[in-house]
């Protein structure tokens, strides 16, 4: 495998990068509290994995309304900030690149972990189903919960939203990090603005499907103008089909999924971002995306494209061969094998992942899976 496309160097915005290997954003819940602060141990997670080409944290709350589940990170003040140069110092001493993933969740939160028990903001005001968010029930402890009501947003606090994104991609140039994606998939908050299932707005933000995508298109031009178009990217989860199975929150599926994807992404590529970033449906026997729409794709977009969900090595290379690829995303096997780009190259095993420890907790199954020992 050491010879193989996912171990030649590729170019992203100012960066050269030593593989095509990413680690992409997967939620952990180990920041400390009170106050969601990045932590020693959480420095060590990410220092451990910087053998990838490059890394994207878990998704960070842009302000305190942004947060969805219990002890995520946030960026947005001095305290939070400070604590994540500890991260960017430890990947950075290992020669990695590491982007912070700027995370608002919109209605997919609950009233106690909203400022003064306040509802979750979103563009209209329709609950989330389908979904389950993470509460603290007591120090060390949670439980699942259903979202709280939300209520829409004026058009002000839209504008004021996006001046939000803005100061958290200020933060994460402060905290060290080498760029910023915006989390636009998954049914959080930016998503929220592009399907017509959650926004029925009568304003600018909302009606046609340019009016739904006004809100990713100020997003990002707000955030390039800050960090530079070059050191930027944008996570979609274009779901063609759901499933019933009980699992972690998908998304949403439009009405038509192709154009609503191929117009998103005709923005970014008028903005000049370094990347797109496309999360697959990962279920077991998920079916993959159209052909058709990956083409769609590769033709509308000039920046590198990654890939995730549910990838091996080999779908990997194959992906990347075929044209339409350029990075591929490890999730699963990344968080049970700091070691992984090393494991690929080699054909070493991998360690299994434990899902019993995924969110929240301390190092176990976080920072002690081992490397390879040969």
């Amino acid at each position: 495998m050491e010879d193989s496309i996912l171990f030649t160097s590729t170019q992203l915005g100012p960066y050269t990068l030593k593989n095509r290997i990413v680690l992409p954003p997967l939620t952990r819940s180990r920041s400390s509290q009170p106050g969601n602060i990045p932590n020693e141990l959480m420095a060590t997670y990410y220092r451990q994995r910087s053998g990838a080409g490059f890394m994207v944290t878990e998704g960070t709350q842009i302000e305190p309304r942004g947060q969805g589940y219990a002890w995520t990170p946030g960026i947005h003040n001095l305290e939070q900030v400070a604590a994540w140069r500890k991260v960017t110092d430890a990947v950075h001493a290992e020669g990695g690149v590491i982007f912070n993933q700027l995370w608002h969740v919109g209605r997919v939160s609950h009233s106690t972990l909203q400022p003064e028990g306040g509802a979750p903001v979103a563009p209209s005001a329709i609950p989330a189903d389908n979904v389950k968010v993470f509460v603290e029930t007591g120090p060390g402890a949670g439980a699942l919960a259903a979202p709280s009501p939300p209520r829409a947003l004026t058009t002000d606090e839209v504008k004021e939203l996006v001046q939000l994104y803005a100061e958290a991609a200020h933060n994460a140039l402060d905290a060290g990090f080498d760029g910023v994606e915006i989390h636009s998939a998954n049914g959080y908050l930016v998503n929220q603005f592009i399907s017509a299932h959650t926004n029925h707005r009568e304003d600018e933000y909302g009606g046609s499907l340019q009016n739904r995508l006004r809100f990713l298109k100020e997003v990002v031009q707000a955030v390039a103008d800050v960090v530079g178009n070059d050191r930027v990217g944008v996570r979609f989860a274009p779901l063609f089909a759901t499933t019933d199975e009980d699992r972690v929150y998908l998304g949403l599926v439009e009405e038509d999924p192709h154009e609503t994807y191929v117009e998103a992404v005709k923005i970014l590529d008028t903005i000049g971002i370094a990347y797109l970033s496309l999360a697959e449906a990962d279920w077991d026997n998920a079916p993959e995306l159209p052909d058709t729409f990956r083409a769609a794709v590769r033709e509308n977009f000039s920046g590198k494209i990654l890939y995730a969900g549910k990838y091996t090595a080999e779908r990997g290379i194959r992906a990347i061969e075929s044209g339409w690829a350029d990075l591929i995303a490890f999730g699963r096997p990344f968080i049970a094998n700091p070691d992984l780009p090393e494991r690929i190259a080699n054909n070493w095993p991998l360690n299994p992942v434990d899902p019993t420890t995924m969110y929240g907790g301390t190092d176990k199954g976080y920072t002690d899976y081992p490397a390879y020992q040969n």
